[in-house]
């Protein structure tokens, strides 16, 4: 039996494919002893090359060549020096000869951190793709050292200003260096933000900071702490806390403060708080320290509020902010009570959003009322608009509803600046 190697052109006729043959080229086992064949792919590969390397790659025939980015690098490395970042860890370490180019194994996991996060051994994998200047000679218990070195405690005499939740350590000293680094004659630091998330974690250790509390994350069973972000007016970053994972938000606020003021020597202080940090007792610690506060409202709580702030009758001021692109009604208007700054505003959309909820439900309440009473006690949308009639039969409360709509697009701040 012989074979013999054609060119063939198929084209289809109708239904069917049908074959005609344009060249027979030879006996198959003739070109390929002669090394013809090789010399007519290898012609024609100069109009195909994508399906050579397709090729070569399926049979393992490619040459392997080594490919690293240097975008992230370029970019941040530039921002890292911009900022002190590479300055003021340079110099903090080098009064201890650690062996390894610290500042650099800082930089890889910051660096890895903003792209894809993930734990320091993580870190070390990601980094074969990129080309990072001076990582080479880093291993992984090098990225392990560099963050046991910025979590390490300062000496006794360096411990003003820290908190019952926490001691000062390397971390708290890069933060105010970088402070300094970027402050001029101008700079002040009399706006802060702050707010904080909890952060769960698995395994040994931590028991200093570990503990169960309130779990945003929605695992009470596991261990967690605190960790707090600040920034600046311009939203940028000043520094970062962490506090055992059963701190409330509330009592963080003051010690904070009075820490933050000996960090960066602040000499006014505008504390801006949602609803949930705020108390009596911290309002009343605030004003005791002079502090300046805009300060978030529990309009339904709180008694005052819903009762003489929310029933003033000086009129709003209309007033048109962008948000997200978009331009949104605003309303307006101070209000004082019992030596209190109150500013009441009122977005437009957000009322006649919450309006068109409540018709809504309102309308269901009334189709369940006329199935039975029993299918509306679990529902707490709908005790809301509900009075008690006898004894397991409700009815719809026109009062309710009536109150209900002085908070439409309703939000409070009590302030003293």
């Amino acid at each position: 039996m012989r074979a013999y190697l054609q060119i063939v052109e198929s084209r289809r006729d109708g239904a069917q494919v049908r074959q005609q043959v344009i060249a027979t080229l030879g006996r198959f086992e003739e070109l390929q002893a002669s090394g013809q064949l090789e010399r007519l792919v290898r012609s024609g590969a100069r109009f195909a090359a994508k399906a050579m390397v397709l090729s070569a790659a399926s049979d393992e025939a490619a040459i392997k060549i080594a490919v690293r980015r240097i975008g992230p690098a370029l970019v941040f490395e530039r921002l890292w020096e911009e900022t002190g970042c590479r300055t003021v860890i340079t110099e903090l370490a080098g009064k201890r000869k650690h062996g390894f180019a610290l500042e650099r194994a800082v930089f890889l996991t910051v660096l890895h951190r903003l792209f894809v996060s993930g734990s320091d051994r993580a870190a070390d994998r990601w980094r074969e793709d990129y080309a990072i200047a001076g990582v080479d000679g880093l291993d992984l218990h090098h990225l392990y050292r560099a963050m046991a070195w910025l979590g390490e405690e300062l000496p006794e005499r360096d411990q003003d200003g820290r908190t019952p939740f926490a001691p000062r350590c390397l971390k708290d000293v890069v933060e105010e260096r970088l402070f300094v680094h970027r402050r001029d004659l101008l700079t002040r630091l009399d706006l802060v933000f702050m707010d904080t998330t909890s952060l769960y974690f698995e395994g040994a250790g931590g028991q200093t900071l570990g503990q169960h509390g309130y779990s945003k994350d929605h695992r009470p069973d596991l261990r967690q702490m605190i960790l707090a972000v600040l920034i600046d007016g311009d939203g940028r970053p000043v520094c970062s806390e962490m506090w055992p994972g059963n701190t409330a938000d509330v009592t963080t606020l003051i010690p904070v403060i009075d820490r933050l003021r000996r960090r960066f020597a602040i000499a006014r202080v505008c504390v801006v708080a949602d609803r949930g940090m705020i108390s009596t007792e911290t309002v009343a610690e605030l004003e005791a320290r002079r502090l300046l506060y805009i300060l978030g409202v529990r309009e339904r709580s709180d008694k005052l509020v819903r009762e003489l702030v929310l029933d003033d009758a000086a009129p709003f001021v209309p007033l048109v902010m962008k948000k997200r692109g978009k331009e949104i009604d605003y309303e307006a208007k101070t209000v004082m009570l019992a030596g209190r700054r109150y500013i009441v505003c009122r977005n437009r959309q957000e009322a006649e959003k919450d309006a068109a909820d409540r018709a809504s439900i309102v309308a269901a309440l009334e189709r369940q009322l006329a199935k039975g009473d029993k299918a509306l006690v679990g529902n707490t949308g709908f005790r809301r608009y509900l009075k008690t009639i006898s004894d397991e039969h409700f009815a719809i409360d026109a009062d309710k509803i009536e109150e209900e709509k002085k908070f439409d697009g309703i939000f409070v701040l009590r302030t003293n600046t």
